[in-house]
Formats: structure tokens, C-alpha cells, sequence
């Protein structure tokens, strides 16, 4: 069974999706979930701080869990936050943790502010400089959203660039090999062309450089989303000779 496994409900501070709602898309598109709550040190939005009691998330979702239902966390990488996030992740028995970069320089990227005075280059060289320097000392599974600031950067052409960024992007590619960690393929902006056309080279090199494994996940946020794109994300993955996976345990499935 393929999984969807990135997705976030009521528990993150930025969702009011139902698990139960989230449940039920799934079954319809005979998809397995791994629910993935928001930990983000310190970090808070208008709704409140990006944190959960692992304690009541188990609690209550301890009857959805089986073998098609697996309980997960995405933690945000930043050095800042790197003690918080290694004792956030003990507190339960996840099944699965994503590791992501939402922050740079400890400002959060999905905000203009960060942008002001730096050129693209400058910014995204940021961007994955501190990936790579996160990814080589955390715990996680799999690396998240590799294309997150893409979303938000205020650039005339805001994807990757392969080309330009190659020895950063092969940097954080080489980190994740290495480690033995797996690369998210997230679905979130597979509605537009020109994005997943930027992330071919990207998953190439990952390939070449003996990745194997792929999670992918729609980083749902509301029920309509989950499972988001997944024919052309397993066209993708298939492509490129990758397979997908999902986490049990915090062991990889094939």
C-alpha cells in the first residue's frame, strides 16, 4: 500500500483537519496515512505555538493506529532548537519523524521578512547551507519539503534551479545518502508545471548518488488535500527508478 506521509491535523497549530476526516479520504483512495504533527521550538503563528503534548496525541489516536495508520511528527531543524527537538522525540514512540527547515538564521522563511536585502542566490545558498548542517547532526528519517522556500520567496522564478544551487543541493543529497535517511517527494506544489520539472535533477542526483527509497506526502493540512497529486508523484518516483516507502517504528517498509 502506498502511504501518504505528511499530513497534519487539529494537533498543529496551523490545521483544524479531523483525523477521522483525514481517515476517510484516505480509505477512499485506498492510501495508508501517517499523521505528522507540527514541533517547531518556539516558533508560533497567529493561531498559536507550533507545539503538541505527544502524551494526549498518542492518547487519543492510540485506536487509529494500525498497520494503515502510523502516528509521526515533523520537527524543525534549526540549531537553536536542536536539545528541544532530541527530547521532544523521545517523549512518545513515533512511527515516523520528518525532519524540516522552516527557519534560517532563526527567521521564519515562509514570511517576507526573511527576504528583505538578499537575492536569490543569497537566500536559497542560506537555505541549504544550514540543510546540510541540520541534516548531518539530527534525528529524523526523512528530510522534508526539500523545495519548502519555494513557496513563499518573492523572486520572479522561485524554483530550485538545479544548475545554479548543484553544489549545495548535492551537498545536502550526499548528507542524506550517507546517513542512511530518505528523501520526502512532497506534493504539495505538484499542481505546477515548471516545479516538478525543477525537481527531476534534484531526485537524479539523489538516485545516482544511491538514494533508493522515497516518502511521499501531500503535507495536507485540510482533508481535501490528503493524497493531493499521487498519480503523478508515483509517475515521478517510477520514472527516476525510485521506490516509494512509508515508516513503521521508525523503520523503513518498503
Amino acid at each position: 500500500m502506498i502511504f501518504d506521509s505528511h499530513m497534519h491535523t487539529r494537533f498543529s497549530a496551523d490545521s483544524e483537519m479531523l483525523a477521522t476526516d483525514a481517515l476517510a479520504r484516505a480509505k477512499n483512495l485506498n492510501l495508508g496515512i501517517i499523521f505528522t504533527e507540527h514541533f517547531d521550538h518556539g516558533v508560533k503563528n497567529d493561531d498559536g505555538e507550533f507545539v503538541f503534548n505527544p502524551a494526549e496525541y498518542m492518547t487519543e489516536y492510540k485506536n487509529l493506529r494500525g498497520e494503515n495508520v502510523r502516528l509521526g511528527v515533523e520537527v524543525g531543524l534549526r540549531k537553536s532548537a536542536r536539545a528541544a527537538n532530541e527530547n521532544f522525540i523521545k517523549r512518545a514512540d513515533f512511527d515516523f519523524v520528518i525532519g524540516s527547515i522552516h527557519l534560517v538564521d532563526d527567521v521564519d522563511i515562509y514570511y517576507p521578512d526573511f527576504y528583505i536585502g538578499k537575492d536569490k542566490a543569497t537566500a536559497y545558498k542560506k537555505y541549504f547551507a544550514q540543510m546540510a548542517e541540520e541534516i548531518s547532526a539530527a534525528d529524523f528519517d526523512a528530510l522534508g519539503h526539500i523545495d519548502y522556500i519555494c513557496r513563499i520567496a518573492p523572486y520572479d522564478n522561485p524554483e530550485i534551479d538545479y544548475a545554479t544551487f548543484k553544489a549545495e543541493i548535492d551537498a545536502v543529497l550526499k548528507i542524506i545518502v550517507e546517513r542512511g535517511k530518505v528523501l520526502e517527494l512532497n506534493t504539495r506544489r505538484f499542481d505546477k508545471i515548471r516545479a516538478v520539472k525543477e525537481l527531476v535533477p534534484v531526485y537524479k542526483k539523489y538516485r545516482e548518488l544511491g538514494g533508493r527509497f522515497v516518502t511521499i506526502g501531500s503535507d495536507a493540512h485540510r482533508t481535501a488535500a490528503v493524497g493531493n497529486y499521487f498519480s503523478r508523484a508515483l509517475d515521478f518516483v517510477h520514472e527516476l527508478d525510485l521506490k516509494p516507502v512509508s515508516f513503521r517504528e521508525r523503520k523503513l517498509l518498503p
